[in-house]
């Protein structure tokens, strides 16, 4: 067995591995360990069609259309009838890692050995990963039960010589596209278009590339916040652990312990009458607030990694039972309900993030020059960044309206009850770019803040690599500028994971 290959069996797959074929385009092989099981399946899906049995999708349409029996001569021209008919998608194609996570997602899935798919058929999709083909996948069009039809639709088209697709970046038609990483189409069989299509693959590519993101912002928005600590002279007494452990929210817990590992040996900070009684609920509260979204994305994290290792198809086959049942295991209700959560945890890290900007460049709060500039009237400062950071904390209040409450009946109300997973994912992943920009404001602000009144700096073991970063790339500014490229420099930083590598390089892993 060749390094590094990810080895897919259904089971085993990790959120770890899931990133490095999405992001860093790492390679995979289907078990084999797995491959009777996928053989074994198969055999009963082609004897179902040999006697003519009444199977949903198999020997049936689809949806309303169960009542239709399909012969055996019309098989294969009605597994590519459902792709063709069901690839209606619209908008913008979904980002390459997010159509490399589905399409593992959809292999992993499939290689379990209950859906019927030909071996074959599953090494094709194998080699279409690993030699860069990345279908174009409009983003918009799923209802998220039965799982991802339409956006699965688009993704398997190249598979059968259709639609579009990007090799080395450029976008071809599929069967060209095909031919451009040496595959030729395939003729799919009874049950395989259903297989490849029937599933919330889609919907968790996406949640699960938003937590992996999410888990990570997180910590800078612990580090953000100890910075801003440090700039307003913060009190850590707030972060007493016996405080915590009378009210022990595990979330919490961890949100205290890394303000105080990240401010430890900071001479910033203060004591109570020090300077003031107490801080204001944004800076006090950092270990009630960040820990309650640290609770909700471990909690999402626990959906996801049950989810990218379930069987979605529909019917399952059960060929040691003789059996193939149509049942709801596409239904993305479980991720809808996730997804949801975790745009509203990350849309309160942006909430009280902007506060802190707020305090950060409202002279009345901080005991700072107003809007961080010694130039006021002539040079505006910070003052728009605020403007910015409350811009995108209000659109997210907008996006993190729950998708999930919503359903419209389709397919002649054979579907009644839909999930709108994708669209929870979608939103939850806009929520987070939004809230990385916000805490990235506050890194600069805080930043800024720190030079005025700590000319030695004399910060934490954590922040000071964290500052020392953001100035690696984000000089302090004496006059007014455009402010955007700042920005776009830190949120880049934010993605290298530069920042909470320097962080953690100082003290340890951040929970």
């Amino acid at each position: 067995m060749k390094e590094n290959i990810i080895l897919l069996d259904g089971k085993s797959l990790t959120l770890p591995q899931l990133i490095a074929v999405a992001e860093d385009k790492q390679k995979v092989q289907i078990c084999p360990g797995a491959i009777p099981a996928i053989e074994n399946s198969r055999a009963y899906v082609d004897r179902l069609v040999e006697e003519d049995k009444v199977v949903y999708g198999i020997t049936t349409g689809f949806g309303e259309f169960s009542k239709v029996a399909i012969s055996k001569s019309e098989s294969a021209t009605l597994q590519k009838n459902l792709l063709t008919s069901h690839a209606c998608g619209v908008g913008r194609h979904l980002s390459a890692d997010v159509v490399r996570a589905a399409m593992l997602l959809r292999i992993n899935a499939l290689a379990r050995g209950f859906s019927g798919i030909r071996l074959s058929t599953l090494q094709t999709m194998v080699e279409m990963l690993n030699r860069g083909l990345v279908s174009a996948v409009p983003e918009k069009g799923s209802l998220g039960a039965s799982g991802d039809l339409v956006p699965l639709a688009h993704m398997f088209l190249p598979l059968i010589g259709l639609g579009e697709a990007y090799v080395g970046g450029e976008i071809m038609h599929g069967k060209d596209a095909m031919a451009a990483i040496g595959l030729d189409p395939i003729t799919l069989s009874s049950k395989e278009g259903l297989a490849l299509i029937n599933g919330t693959q889609v919907m968790t590519a996406i949640g699960a590339i938003t937590i992996h993101r999410a888990i990570n912002l997180l910590k800078l928005a612990d580090v953000a916040a100890a910075l801003t600590m440090e700039a307003l002279n913060g009190i850590t007494a707030a972060f007493t652990p016996k405080l915590h452990l009378l009210r022990p929210h595990t979330g919490q817990m961890n949100a205290a312990a890394n303000m105080l590992r990240l401010l430890e040996d900071s001479r910033r900070t203060t004591a109570p009458n020090e300077i003031r009684v107490q801080d204001a609920y944004s800076l006090r509260c950092i270990p009630q607030i960040h820990g309650a979204s640290k609770d909700a994305v471990n909690y999402v994290l626990d959906k996801v990694l049950t989810e990218i290792n379930s069987v979605t198809d529909n019917p399952l086959i059960l060929a040691d039972e003789e059996m193939a049942i149509s049942c709801g295991n596409f239904h993305g209700q479980p991720m809808a309900l996730a997804f949801d959560f975790l745009g509203i945890a990350v849309s309160e890290i942006a909430n009280v993030s902007e506060r802190r900007i707020e305090r950060l460049v409202n002279p009345q709060l901080s005991g700072l020059p107003p809007f961080l500039t010694e130039k006021g009237g002539l040079c505006s400062g910070f003052m728009i960044a605020q403007y910015t950071a409350a811009a995108l904390v209000s659109e997210n209040k907008v996006l993190a309206h729950p998708a999930s409450v919503d359903s419209i009946p389709s397919s002649a109300n054979q579907e009644d009850h839909v999930s709108m997973g994708t669209i929870a994912a979608r939103k939850a992943d806009e929520i987070l770019q939004n809230a990385k920009n916000v805490i990235a404001i506050e890194l600069i602000c805080a930043a800024q803040g720190i030079d005025y009144h700590c000319p030695d700096k004399h910060l934490g073991r954590g922040t000071q690599p964290a500052y020392d970063k953001i100035r690696q790339h984000c000089p302090a500014i004496d006059n007014d500028q455009e402010l955007y490229p700042l920005f776009e420099s830190v949120v880049a930083i934010i993605d290298s994971g530069e920042i909470l590598d320097a962080v953690e390089g100082a003290v340890g892993a951040l929970k």
